[in-house]
């Protein structure tokens, strides 16, 4: 019998026990995305389902049922953690905690929920039971107005949990995540036990990150803290079951990945759901994790401690056999090949602020963009072509904006007034190749209104490669007079990069020390359109923050993040290898790569 159309139109399924190979992995991922995440659908809905009550007796009894947060996660007797009980209390063994193998490791994770106020206790005697040193926590205390944990920790010194006493020793922020350092100890035992708990921030109230880089990037924080020998890891979110499988898939994934290229999420999560019901809660968290293991595999792993920079930029100056690129051609390419999101650029777009625009093809992205006060009855009066970019250890250190056009300078003062911004970065002449590049937008003497904000000129100094003008900046209606520095870059040539990147460096020393002086509003950068200049500038600093701190370069993954916050930041090649250029220069201002620090 011969087969129908229809029946050879449909998408034959793949067999989901049958792991990837990574050859494959980027056409499996669009395979299953395709129509509506079809195959996506049928996989998902193909994973174990929840176990009988039998599985669950602890958690069903009378004793435990005030310790669960949810009614629907169900920790079952197999994998459950067993603490020591308390001599005479009924249940003082449960905790809705559960085992979870890792790659090739047994036990290797600890899948809990967040502590609720009456299991606080019991979630330290987890700690000190099981001898864990480390927690890994993705979810914020409240989200969107609804308590998702108890606050475990003290915010500083010592608090007793039971018989067991917590002090912070140290916290320490980054962009999206905070690590905090514990001593723990114990009434009764000899010694303290240090624990370390890193607090994921990057997670929004709503649905999943937009991008699985923030995630990853904390995976690898975690990874590069702890020794393979300290096991169990604590994980947990609010319910212990959608994030915290999400971390834990792509965890046992990624080591799955680099021991065996494969991966195989259909058989590690079908077999994590046979201790604790419904890991990876939606559909929408279990294509993540493909695309975060997708995102490792198509970009891998760009990290480069200084020690190795030299060998590292060899590499990336040599053709790759069997390619006729440099390291460098398929690092750029890699970013340029990521597609510019023109679905969120909808308010640059409008009919009102076209006009505000340099460059049509650079417009802020909606998600990120500066918004200007409102004004009454004014369409379009919240529009500036300006993007919040994030720093090494904060968000929204710099505001990355275009030259201003004669019809945006008014906007352009009412930004920097309105978000406190103290420090004015200029990588572009007026006039470049006979073309406009970007407006003089200060008075030269004396002092100039912008609409409400007037503009007093307080001198010049020349400095080598820039120029330093200081401006009293006054809001008429406010009255505060605020001061305000520019730093007018003039070591840009018209064509390509500068030869040696010393000026540059010096540059961002100089602004940072301006920045301790005015507090911590956002510092302005711009060129003409906003990306090219701009987002070099902010690469090379938020790069050197990270080397200084850490003793690690990421080029790509800093560039890679800038450009998911405007678009074409760092726009040619050539401005690309100046990034790494910056980086070698900077350490060869040392005498010795290995401690520079």
């Amino acid at each position: 019998m011969g087969t129908t159309d229809d029946a050879r139109k449909k998408p034959k399924s793949p067999n989901f026990r049958e792991p990837i190979p990574l050859p494959d992995l980027e056409a499996e991922f669009d395979r299953r995305t395709a129509n509506d995440n079809q195959i996506f659908a049928e996989e998902y809905s193909a994973l174990p389902g929840t176990l009988g009550k039998e599985q669950a007796e602890a958690y069903h009894s009378d004793f435990n049922t005030t310790k669960n947060r949810f009614k629907n996660i169900i920790t079952y007797d197999s994998g459950r953690v067993k603490l020591t009980p308390i001599p005479g209390v009924a249940g003082s063994d449960y905790i809705s905690a559960s085992y979870m193998d890792g790659y090739n490791v047994p036990q290797k994770y600890i899948a809990a929920q967040g502590p609720l106020p009456n299991t606080v206790d019991d979630f330290w005697r987890m700690i000190w039971d099981t001898k864990a040193k480390n927690i890994v926590m993705v979810t914020n205390l409240q989200e969107n107005n609804k308590q998702k944990c108890t606050q475990y920790w003290p915010d500083s010194g010592k608090k007793i949990y039971g018989d067991i006493d917590v002090t912070l020793v140290d916290a320490i922020p980054m962009v999206d995540h905070v690590t905090r350092i514990f001593m723990v100890g114990k009434e009764g035992a000899p010694a303290k036990r240090e624990v370390t708990q890193f607090h994921f921030l990057g997670w929004p109230d709503f649905g999943l990150p937009r991008s699985p880089m923030g995630l990853l990037k904390f995976r690898r924080a975690v990874v590069t803290k702890v020794a393979p020998k300290d096991i169990p890891i604590v994980v947990h979110c609010s319910a212990g079951v959608g994030r915290t499988g999400t971390f834990i898939t792509v965890d046992a994934m990624l080591e799955m990945m680099q021991a065996e290229e494969k991966v195989d999420v259909f058989g590690f999560v079908s077999r994590m759901r046979e201790n604790r019901s419904t890991m990876v809660q939606t559909k929408a968290q279990y294509v993540f994790i493909y695309r975060a293991l997708l995102e490792q595999h198509l970009y891998g792993d760009t990290e480069v401690e200084v020690a190795n920079i030299q060998h590292y930029m060899h590499k990336l100056r040599t053709e790759k056999p069997g390619t006729d690129k440099t390291g460098f051609e398929i690092e750029f390419g890699n970013l340029t090949r990521l597609p510019v999101d023109r679905a969120n650029m909808r308010a640059g777009n409008l009919p009102e602020n076209i006009s505000k625009n340099r460059v049509l093809m650079i417009l802020p992205y909606d998600t990120s963009r500066v918004f200007l006060q409102h004004k009454a009855g004014v369409k379009g009066s919240d529009y500036i072509n300006a993007s919040f970019i994030d720093g090494y250890r904060e968000k929204d250190v710099y505001i990355a904006t275009q030259g201003p056009l004669d019809r945006t300078v008014e906007d352009f003062w009412r930004m920097v007034w309105e978000w406190n911004s103290c420090s004015i970065v200029m990588l572009t002449e007026l006039k470049e190749k006979a073309r406009n590049k970007c407006t003089i937008y200060w008075p030269e003497t004396g002092q100039k209104t912008f609409g409400e904000v007037v503009v007093s000129a307080q001198g010049e100094d020349s400095f080598g490669d820039y120029d330093l003008r200081t401006f009293t900046v006054t809001h008429a209606k406010e009255g505060k007079a605020r001061t305000v520095q520019q730093f007018h870059f003039h070591g840009w040539p018209e064509v390509g990069i500068p030869d040696n990147a010393a000026g540059m460096i010096d540059l961002i020393g100089q602004v940072q020390k301006q920045q301790q002086q005015s507090g911590n509003g956002p510092i302005t950068v711009h060129c003409s359109s906003g990306s090219g200049r701009t987002g070099t500038f902010c690469a090379i600093s938020t790069v050197l923050e990270r080397v200084k701190a850490e003793g690690i370069c990421d080029v790509f993954q800093v560039v890679k993040a800038l450009r998911q916050q405007r678009p074409h930041m760092v726009q040619t090649l050539d401005q690309y290898q100046f990034c790494y250029q910056a980086v070698v220069e900077y350490l060869d201002s040392f005498d010795h790569y290995a401690n520079f620090r």
